[in-house]
This record gives C-alpha cells, structure tokens and sequence, in this order.
C-alpha cells in the first residue's frame, strides 16, 4: 500500500466534532493524537471535545429528537439503505483507513465494514416493522392499545477494537426507532466513526440527529452527559470495571441501559469431535481481529484424549500465520493497538509459563517497529493461571484438558462472565445438553464466529444486558405505551 495512498484515505476524513450537523473544534482548540499501532507513528490529530462540548452535543440531540421522531420509519429507512450502499461503495477506503488506526490486516478490516454495513442494512429493513397491539380486555367494556415510540436521546460509547462494526450496531437501529444520539468512539480510533458520520450525512441525516464528539477525557466528558436529564439512554461496549461505573452514573436518570460487557469465552473440544474442524473453528474464535474481541476464545477446554493431537494441529496452523503491518499483501496478523496491551499480553504469557505452561508456538515479541506479539499457543496451563480468569485480548491459546462432560460445562462456567461460549462435538445430544448448561449469552456450536446482524448479540453476568443485532435490537430503543380505550 504506497505512502501516497494512505495519506490521501486520512486527509479525506473529517478530524473535528460533529455537533449539530456542524463540523468544528473543540471548544478549547486541543487536539490529540491517533497512532499507527504498526510504526507507532502520529497518523493525524483529532479535535478533542471538552466537557462543554459533549453536553452541547447532547443539546443538539435533545432539539432534534422531536421532528426526527416524527419524521416516517420508511424515510428513516431509506437513509440507513443509502448509508449502506455508500459504506459498501466506499469499503477499500474505509478498511485501509481502520487497518492505520487500529492495525489488523486489510483483509480483515474489509470483513468488519461488511459486517458494520449490514447493520445498516438490516435496520433499514427494521424501521418499517415497529408496531403495537389492540386488543379487548377480558372483562369487556375497555379495549386495550399498545405502541411503540423511540425512547429518545442516547449516549453511546464505543469501543476500538471493531470502531466502525460496534458503531453501525448502535446508531443503525437508533435512527430505525427514531431516536437521536452522541457518540463518543475511543480515543485509540475515532477516524472510522468519523467516516462513519460523514457518509451518514451526505445519505441525508438531519443536523443534530447524530453528534460525534471524539476526546481523550472519556470519563470527565462522558460523565455529565449520562447524569444530565435530557439523556434517556446509554449503550456501552467495552470492559466489565467501566461498564459497572457507568451503570451507577446512570442510575441517577434512571436511564435505559445497554452493556456489552467483557468476555472469557470457553472453546470445549470434546473427544467425538471433528477436530480439524475444531481446529478451524479455533483459529476463527480466537484470532479474528488479532484476538483482541470480546468474543475471542479465551481458554481452550479438550478432552484429554484429543488434548495433544489438537493441541500440535492448532500450534501449527497458528505458526503458519504471517506477522506484519496490516497493509503490507499476505499478512495474517497485524500489531497489538498498543504498547500498554502487549504488556499485559506478556505479562498473561509469563504468569502461565512461570505456573508450568509450556510453549509450544511463539511467546514473544516479534518486529522492530509497532505492537507486534507472535501468535502463541500454550499447553499444560495450570489452572490458577491469570489468563484463564482475565480476558487476553491477543493472539494466545491457553489449552487445558477435561475428562467428562459435566467437568468440561464446570470448567466453563467458572467464570464472573457470560457472553458466548464454543462448542465442537458431533454427538446431538451433548450438544444440545452442553449448550443448555453454558452459562453464556450465544453459543457457537461447531461454529468459531457467532456475530451475525440478524441475530441478538449479548451476555450474562458480569458481560452485560441487552441485546443487539436482531430484530430484538430496536427493542432496546423503544418504550412501549399502553393506551386504556372505554367502551361503555
């Protein structure tokens, strides 16, 4: 990918705040730096919204919720249509520019704004099918009527590991519903939201429907937004610690909220398994988007029968992966999106190592240059080790072994968390009985990914509540009212 290319894809993107259909500085006239995780390099500077700002974001929201409430689900729809062709028209640009600012291959980059763009499209599809209910009391004489109306302005706080995927999420079934909203991507990757809104603006979205305010103070800016009474929803991703804090600052407005929280997800493997299956389901589940997914399999659970052949088939394939700066043709793996990630990744890897895990691919660092962590495989972890408890986010297997069925659903739910668990066995039975017994959200039965736009997304325990994706994700943008109709 030449230097001219890039530069071109980055001067393309709006670098201010989006307020009120406006693009301008923040208030204080600060900017603050996105960084190529590859070089380490200064990408471009951002506009970093102050406290002010957000709340003048929400303001803007607040004005628009009305006539955007009211403006008809088919128009809404035909917008979220034309923001997907245009994301879809626009996907070589968009993934390049998501590959500088966050570091995962092109390739895969292109497959996150496909799946973002169907957001999009499946909303689209959403918009025109809210709809209430009327029905006759049981004891007569009244008559009962339902309906659904868009809750109202909303917060959403995304995360950078899919920056533009867990954007489209959230704001495709918000303007479905007819709700107006502030977004604030991560500091690490604001570029794709940014993108993101411009595209939404130029498919017709009203000023002040959707307001992006990018900062490095998440918690100062984003504070006040959540405890101000004209915010009636917020839609978090991201860890379980700042999804618990932000859950108590909400609980002030009483507002509706949304978590999609942390994960430790369980791979099991059981003996009857295909395994080279297994074994492509495996490298699915754990090194998309280089590891670092909240959906990542985290530990890996075999029958002690299969433990070793699985093992040496996962290690091998893992081995065969090629390292290197997304944008370069072949690369597998691109780099960590930080410094402060690859140390807690080492410091995961060296906890195990030093409680008898053994290595049996990788284990290091790699390049001269970015965030690069060697694709790892590790076997004989002991059972106290940290990265069985904690989420790795990087390209490290940990396998442990199980001898019966109830031990291997015990391993997996010893966990505070809950999003999705993976399961590889040709016995129907066990299936159905192991994924009844998981004490996850979504479930991936011979199957390494479970994202997909038609369906609900979202954990239990400590990963969160509410759901996305589906035709269960407007739900969380709508209230339900109920209208008592006398008939004497």
């Amino acid at each position: 990918m030449s230097a001219d290319r890039e530069r071109a894809v980055v001067s393309g993107v709006p670098t201010d705040l989006l307020i009120g259909g406006q693009w301008r500085a923040a208030s204080s006239g600060e900017r603050f730096p996105v960084e190529d995780p590859s070089t380490g390099e200064v990408v471009t500077t951002v506009a970093d919204a102050t406290v002010d700002d957000g709340l003048a974001a929400l303001a803007a929201a607040a004005e628009a919720q009305a006539s955007w409430a009211a403006t008809p689900p088919r128009e809404r729809g035909e917008l979220l249509r034309r923001a997907f062709e245009a994301v879809t028209a626009q996907s070589d640009d968009l993934a390049l520019l998501m590959t500088l600012e966050m570091g995962k291959a092109v390739k895969e980059s292109k497959a996150e704004i496909a799946y973002a763009a169907e957001f999009l499209r499946w909303f689209s599809e959403e918009a025109v099918r809210v709809s209430g209910g009327y029905s006759v009391a049981p004891a007569g004489g009244s008559r009962l009527l339902t309906m659904k109306q868009p809750v109202g302005p909303s917060f959403f706080i995304t995360p950078w590991n899919f920056p533009m995927a867990m954007g489209t999420r959230k704001i495709a079934p918000a303007i479905a519903a007819g709700c107006t909203m502030v977004v604030k991507p991560a500091h690490e990757t604001p570029l794709s939201m940014l993108a993101l809104a411009r595209i939404l603006q130029e498919a017709g979205l009203p000023d002040g429907v959707l307001n992006v305010i990018p900062t490095s103070s998440s918690g100062a800016v984003s504070e006040p937004i959540i405890r101000d009474p004209r915010l009636r929803k917020l839609s978090f991703t991201g860890s379980t610690a700042v999804g618990r804090t932000l859950i108590e600052q909400s609980a002030q407005q009483v507002l509706r909220v949304s978590m999609e929280l942390g994960g430790n997800a369980p791979f099991l493997v059981f003996a009857d398994a295909d395994l080279d299956a297994a074994v492509d389901g495996a490298m699915l589940a754990k090194m998309r988007n280089v590891g670092e997914a909240c959906t990542a399999a985290n530990r890996f659970h075999v029958h002690e029968s299969v433990a070793a052949e699985f093992t040496d088939k996962l290690a091998e394939r893992m081995a065969a992966l090629r390292v290197g700066r997304g944008t370069d043709d072949g690369v597998d793996v691109g780099p960590l999106v930080s410094e402060k990630q690859r140390g807690t990744v080492e410091e995961l890897v060296a906890d195990a190592v030093d409680r008898g895990a053994k290595v049996v691919t990788g284990g290091g660092r790699t390049g001269d240059a970015g965030y690069f962590y060697q694709p790892t495989v590790l076997a004989s972890v002991s059972d106290d080790a940290r990265l069985l408890t904690e989420e790795i986010f990087g390209p490290v297997a940990p396998v442990t072994t199980f001898s019966t069925d109830d031990e291997a659903v015990a391993r997996a739910n010893a966990t505070e968390y809950g999003l999705v668990a993976y399961v590889f066995t040709r016995d129907l039975q066990r299936a159905l009985r192991v994924s009844e017994g998981l004490e996850a959200g979504m479930v991936g039965l011979n199957a390494g990914i479970v994202s997909n736009p038609a369906a609900p997304f979202g954990g239990v325990k400590a990963s969160g509540f509410g759901r996305e994706g589906g035709a269960e994700g407007i739900e969380e943008y709508l209230e339900t009212k109920y209208v008592a109709i006398s008939l004497p």
